[in-house]
């Protein structure tokens, strides 16, 4: 997911000189052909996230279109009144990117792992947030965050993940993707579990049941259409995100089927509201935290029996 929005970024800031990429004293093993051939829309603003928040608005007041680069908790966490006053209440053209989402700095621990994100900044107006689920999705999400006038949140895996789709997709900030259509249940992932959701979907085949899949790469504004359309259509939804269980996906999706008087079966898949005791590898993290393709797979199969 990084690489992707690395050289999407470098290809579009090649083409628009309003494009500043500023950076939170990191990411030197992927912006070097970007630092060396566009040096004047580059900025190292050093271990001074608050401050990076500060000048990226100060630029988009004078209408260039920064970039403000991250991890997941130090772009959006130490530097949230910033993205709250000075971006997000004067609605500036600013995009924030936070990178490592969920436990993709997992032997790092809490400090570094990105799980509140979302539901944090859930609560503030005029804030997009895209969620984007394979390097296909970033490359879409980038080139639409970076062509929309406004802020705009951009959640990124570390590195690694894989393609999920088989070819280009429609992508509209706010509008899910269908993957997969199916009868029986509805699985709602984002961000780094759609990897994890394509996996249990394989699985979950094997016991026979069929599985609507959607990718929902924007959290908000929230496709509600497509919720509503599976809550119609099939008898269940489960949503999944490496994220707190709280304020995510979940969260939004929940709000959808409450507010619309939808009576079926719905549960959450995230990560359970604590602190971790344990560190380790993502896939270790996942595991220790009832994350694993047979532990959802088990969650989902005893719901719907």
């Amino acid at each position: 997911m990084r690489i992707a929005f690395v050289n999407t970024l470098f290809e579009m800031a090649k083409k628009d000189k309003r494009i500043m990429l500023l950076t939170g004293d990191l990411g030197f093993s992927v912006f070097e052909k970007y630092i060396k051939e566009l040096p004047k829309q580059y900025l190292n603003m050093g271990v001074a996230e608050q401050n990076m928040t500060g000048v990226a608005a100060g630029m988009a007041m004078e209408g260039e279109i920064p970039v403000i680069y991250s991890i997941v908790p130090f772009a959006t966490m130490r530097n949230f009144e910033q993205i709250r006053n000075d971006i997000c209440y004067q609605n500036l053209n600013v995009k924030i990117v936070g990178v490592g989402a969920g436990f993709s700095y997992g032997p790092y621990a809490h400090t570094h792992h990105g799980l509140e994100d979302i539901g944090i900044l859930r609560t503030l107006a005029n804030l997009i947030i895209l969620c984007p689920g394979d390097p296909i999705e970033v490359a879409l999400a980038t080139k639409a965050m970076l062509n929309h006038v406004g802020p705009v949140y951009l959640r990124l895996g570390k590195a690694g993940e894989p393609n999920i789709h088989k070819s280009i997709p429609s992508f509209k900030i706010g509008k899910g993707i269908l993957i997969e259509d199916g009868k029986d249940l509805t699985i709602i992932a984002t961000s780094t579990f759609l990897q994890r959701a394509w996996e249990v979907t394989s699985s979950l085949k094997q016991k026979g049941l069929l599985v609507r899949l959607i990718s929902m790469h924007t959290i908000k504004p929230l496709d509600a259409q497509i919720t509503l359309e599976s809550a119609r259509k099939t008898p269940a939804i489960f949503t999944m995100e490496e994220h707190s269980i709280i304020g995510g996906l979940g969260s939004a999706v929940a709000e959808v089927l409450a507010e619309n008087k939808i009576g079926i079966i719905f549960k959450r898949i995230g990560v359970p509201d604590r602190f971790s005791k344990v560190i380790g590898n993502q896939e270790y993290m996942r595991q220790e935290n009832g994350l694993s393709i047979d532990q959802i797979v088990e969650q989902i199969s005893s719901s719907v029996d």
